[in-house]
């Protein structure tokens, strides 16, 4: 696996174990990876610890540009709370992954005697049209429940599941992972965080500072030309935070693209989703107590979450390989302008 720190990148918080989003505890990630004819893309899914339809994690939800196709975001709004897995797919195919895993979830609750009549699925997209036919839309249950099999607390980066057809700055994107540890009042909490990425234009590219993008895009003969396709930035942690508390949390996460070169551009839609471990709702309960932390120590919450989504989206591109786009053009990979 490779790790931006490798290529010289730096930050100001330590990393987890891991420095992926499964250092937060009991989190696990799967992948289920298309890759034949054109068809190359595939489904990511993110597993919160425990049944998360019983007793729900507290979350929030932040959109910096709204061109996408995501599901699930209203409820999360307005209720503050995640009931479900999250996947990750292609632009088109949102709507059988959410269909899948409204029925994964039925299927799950009925086998302990629990029936479903309402449900929030969360699914977030990239488009993935220029390496995948995405109008196939080839991605279903089947898919969804092999990437849910797949889940572990190790997973892979790159252009794998949700990722195998995404392209970041130009160059081959995917999945990317890393985690901070926050010490507040002497005790440790772990955050951790999830990309998809597919935005951003070439000449704008930043690595730890330098702006290597414009080198880049005068050597490869079909850079991006503008900031568009989207990136999706799931962040977990087990830091007892309020829905507002995360709410702020994911508001900070986007000031990590803009450390990588992003401008937020027209076509590109800018996505986090977050949710606690910590605070876990109960849907029997007549009263809930839920312990949070007060705003003044979130300094350094901010600064990791800013962090977390820079070198994530650093490793979603250093782990992808150079692949061929529909057209036949080369899509290239960050590591071959790179030196670890």
């Amino acid at each position: 696996m490779k790790r931006a720190q490798a290529y010289g990148y730096t930050g100001m918080i330590p990393c987890g174990t891991r420095d992926q989003i499964t250092d937060v505890p009991g989190i696990k990630v799967g992948h289920c990876t298309l890759d034949h004819e054109n068809i190359h893309t595939g489904v990511t899914v993110i597993l919160p610890p425990g049944d998360i339809y019983q007793n729900p994690c507290i979350a929030a939800c932040h959109v910096q540009n709204g061109f996408g196709k995501t599901a699930g975001l209203m409820q999360i709004e307005e209720l503050g709370t995640l009931e479900t897995p999250i996947a990750l797919t292609n632009t088109l195919n949102v709507g059988r992954i959410s269909d899948a895993l409204v029925h994964y979830m039925i299927d799950t609750e009925a086998e302990k005697g629990i029936h479903i009549t309402t449900l929030n699925p969360v699914v977030g997209e990239c488009n993935d049209s220029s390496i995948n036919d995405i109008t196939k839309t080839a991605c279903g249950r089947k898919e969804l429940e092999q990437a849910i099999v797949d889940a572990n607390e190790t997973f892979k980066e790159g252009a794998v599941g949700a990722g195998r057809g995404t392209i970041c700055y130009g160059l081959k994107g995917g999945i990317g992972s890393a985690s901070r540890i926050v010490t507040i009042s002497g005790k440790a909490y772990t955050f951790g965080i999830l990309v998809q990425s597919n935005f951003g234009r070439t000449a704008c590219l930043q690595f730890n500072g330098s702006p290597i993008g414009k080198k880049i895009a005068e050597e490869i003969n079909h850079p991006a030309e503008s900031d568009k396709g989207s990136i999706m930035m799931i962040l977990a942690t087990d830091c007892p935070l309020s829905a507002r508390q995360l709410k702020r949390v994911c508001r900070r996460v986007p000031n990590g693209l803009a450390r990588t070169g992003s401008y937020t551009g027209n076509g590109s839609g800018e996505v986090v989703i977050g949710f606690s471990i910590a605070n876990r709702l109960s849907r029997t309960k007549d009263l809930m107590n839920l312990q949070v932390l007060p705003d003044n120590v979130l300094d350094p919450v901010f600064l990791a979450a800013s962090e977390m989504c820079e070198e994530a989206v650093y490793n979603s591109m250093l782990n992808a390989e150079a692949t061929k786009k529909l057209d036949g053009s080369v899509c290239h990979a960050l590591s071959e302008f790179l030196h670890a």
